[in-house]
This record gives C-alpha cells, structure tokens and sequence, in this order.
C-alpha cells in the first residue's frame, strides 16, 4: 500500500504497510490489536487472536548515520518532519564500562526512521535541537535520557510508554508485551542483551533497533486514548514532567557495598579486602573500557574476602581466580589484598553505612511494634486505593515514602500534615490526592487503637 493510500485508510492506517506474516489482526474499533482495559466495570474483553509478528520495518533499514555530513541530512529530515518523535537508545550493559549510547533510532512522520551512531557522530545537539520542540516518545524513559543528554539530546516534553502501561492498569509493560497487549503484533527481541559497540552492526540487529521506534508513536497514541477514557491522563502528564524535573542522583557513597553477596562478609577486615578488589577492579574495567563483571565477578571478591588469604598463591588458589583473563591480572589483585591486610584498624569500612531513613521494615516489630501497626495499616489503605484505580501500588506511592511517613509520622495526623509530608517526600499532587486522606484515616485509626 502506497503512502497515499495509508493515509486515505483512516484510524487503522498505522497497521498498513507493517511487513508481518499475515494480515494484522483487528481490535476494538477496527484499531490493531488486542482489546484495551476495562473501564469503570466494562465487560471483560474477548480472547485475542495471537499477536502478528513485525518482521520487517515498512521502509526498510535505513542506512546508519556514520559521519558529519550524514548527521547534517538527518538532522534536515527530523526538522522537517511534524508530531511526535520515536526515541530509543541502545547501549553495551554487561559488555562496557558505563552505560553510553551506541546507537540511537529515532522515527518522526514525515522523516521515517533514522539510525545514528554515536560513536561515529559523538555530538548529537544539533539532531536535539531539530526535535526540541517536539513531544519525545521513549519507553522507560529513564534509562535512556542519561546516555542521550550525554550525546546533546534533552527534551522538554515527554510521552513515556512504559509508565503509561504502569498507569492504564496494563500487567505487562516491556515494550514487546505491551507491544502485543494494545497493538497486537510481536516484536523479535532476541538482540536486546547484544554489544552494541559492535562495529559493523548486523544487519539482524539493526532491523531489530528499527523495529523498536517503528510502532512506538502509534503505541503512544493507543494508551493516550486508554488513560483519558480512565481519567488518568493528568496524573500521566505529571509522572512524565516529574521524570524531566528530577535531578542526577548523586554520586554513590561506597559503591562498593552493592557488590553481589556483601551479606555473606562479616569481618571489617573482610569488608576492607572486598572494597580494595572492588576499587581494583574498577579503576581496570574503566582503563580497559569493559564491564567490571568482565573484568572479575562479584562472586570472586566475596570468595577472596572470605578466604582470608595470606599469599598471591593462596589468592590464585580461590576458585573463581582460576580463568585465564584473571590469572593475568592477578598481581594488582594480590596488591588490593595486601593493602587492605595492612590497614589499621580505624580505617576498616563500617559494616554499614549510617542512613536518614527508617530501618528495613522487617524490624520493626520488634525495635518500634507502634510503627509496625502504622506501617500495616497504611500498606493495606494505599494498596486498596490502587485496586480501586488498576494502579500498581508502587506507581500510587513509593514504597519508601509510605515507609518514612510510618516511621516518623507528624505530630498531629490529619489530612493536611500526612499532605505536606508526601509533597515533602516527592509525591506528585496526583498521588497526594488519592493517599493523604486514607492515609491519615488509616494511621489515626492505629493511634485510637493502641489508646484504648
């Protein structure tokens, strides 16, 4: 089917021209496919037809945009195309330090899809700058705003398709279910985990990137309709301005700490010897550009901390040192040990880091058992509210914020001071509306309880 005729072919024009194995599959209102969440007690939709496969983007690969005067053309299209603007990144997790884009595809109507190498074309602000007026379309935002702010991309408005899944009450919202659940096709996911500094790229994987942002605004537009006829597009449009308004999380105190299976290592002096291979380790995968996991696993530092080992030999001799690739870095390693052998003792990392916020809530019933109460009564009240609404409770209200509240609640429990301490905590005035009052009502009703 010819442009012109995809346009003359009305609300189920998206699905045209798809390359797919069969004919797409139709949903309501002619839309593709599979039925949408009910709505204030809808009848429950019929079963779906299996979704289509998208095997082949409609314009075919396009080429990759590899250098200056490549970048200055697409730049040209994207400005020249109109609505919303399909975003994704892919980046080399588990293969590179770091999480920096390798490859970022971007589709517009009126441009098609565009494919950008970022490390041929490093400085993408004038392909930001071609799109800055333009609603941005990303799935889990989040993860792909860093790696693009570090190219010069930012955006001043955002529509993001995970989120909005989260809110329309959809169970399943990777962008291949979701994909599925609202549009009714099936796209291939088999390169998600591939190297993205991979140069040449495949062709296999590029057609994979393609596909990504193919369906994306079409996917956009199908949950805006589902989250205005469930009254959540409000609270949809605050979630995304609050993902463009939160700032950088800072640097992390003692990274180290989140080396998988620290809870085994007691010791100070253990604790000392998983720090100094950790800082090792890291300074090395950063020199060599490679995954720290690639470098030496997490699972090795536990073993050589709990080994105790007192000679290279006997460092050599820890199982996960054996390979080849670690044997061959084996005397920095041994000098990491060393080091923290030789610390004294008021220099020994603490088993934990002091915290402002409230203890594991496992604990509480026995360090503070009126806390427990709060903590309970709050979580049943907030998760009632989000079954109310087909909400994920951890999308009503963080988790963390309903736990600091239990903790240290206000003096006085009402409305207005369990308000102002959600809006202190970073809720969104959506979320304060919905949980402030049941909240106070809940924790008000564990205070007359426990004064009886």
């Amino acid at each position: 089917m010819t442009s012109a005729e995809r346009d003359a072919a009305g609300p189920a024009a998206p699905a045209d021209g798809l390359a797919v194995h069969d004919e797409p599959v139709s949903g309501q209102d002619g839309e593709p496919g599979a039925e949408r969440p009910a709505v204030d007690g809808a009848a429950e939709p019929a079963p779906q037809p299996p979704p289509v496969p998208l095997v082949e983007p409609r314009d075919g690969i396009p080429p990759v945009t590899v250098d200056a005067a490549a970048l200055a053309r697409a730049v040209a299209a994207l400005a020249a195309g109109q609505g919303p603007v399909a975003v994704d990144a892919e980046r080399a997790s588990g293969y590179r330090y770091g999480q920096r884009a390798y490859l970022v595809q971007l589709r517009r109507a009126g441009t098609g899809t565009l494919l950008v190498d970022p490390v041929g074309c490093p400085d993408l602000t004038a392909l930001g700058a071609a799109m800055a007026d333009a609603e941005w379309v990303l799935h889990a935002a989040s993860q792909d705003l860093p790696c693009l702010a570090e190219r010069g991309m930012v955006p001043r408005a955002i529509f993001d398709t995970e989120l909005a899944g989260r809110l329309a009450g959809y169970p399943r919202v990777g962008l291949g279910p979701l994909v599925a659940d609202v549009l009714g096709f099936a796209l291939e996911k088999g390169h998600a985990a591939a190297d993205w500094s991979t140069r040449p790229l495949p062709e296999p994987w590029l057609r994979y990137a393609a596909l990504d942002v193919e369906v994306l605004v079409e996917l956009r537009d199908a949950l805006d309709e589902v989250l205005v006829a469930q009254g959540k597009r409000a609270w949809a449009a605050e979630e995304f301005a609050h993902i463009l308004q939160a700032p950088p999380p800072p640097p992390r105190v003692d990274p180290w700490r989140r080396t998988s299976g620290l809870h085994r290592v007691r010791r100070p002096r253990q604790l000392a010897v998983v720090r100094a291979l950790w800082t090792a380790r890291d300074d090395l995968a950063r020199r060599r550009d490679v995954a720290p996991g690639r470098v030496l696993p997490d699972a090795a530092i536990v073993e050589a901390a709990l080994a105790d080992v007192a000679s290279a030999d006997a460092l050599a001799a820890v199982p996960p040192f054996h390979g080849g690739r670690t044997r061959r870095h084996l005397p920095l390693f041994w000098a990491a040990v060393e080091q923290a052998r030789a610390l004294p003792d008021d220099a020994l990392p603490p088993p934990s880091l002091p915290t402002d916020g409230p203890p594991p809530a496992r604990s509480w019933g026995d360090r503070d058992p009126a806390a427990a109460a709060r903590l309970s009564a709050a979580r049943t009240a907030v998760a009632a509210v989000a079954d109310e609404h087909g909400l994920p409770v951890e999308n009503l209200l963080a988790p963390d914020t309903v736990r600091r509240l239990c903790w240290r609640p206000p003096d006085s429990v009402d409305t207005t001071t369990v308000a102002a301490t959600l809006r202190a905590a970073g809720a969104r005035p959506w979320q304060v509306t919905l949980t402030a009052a049941v909240l106070a009502g809940a924790l008000g009703r564990v205070a007359a309880r426990a004064g009886d």
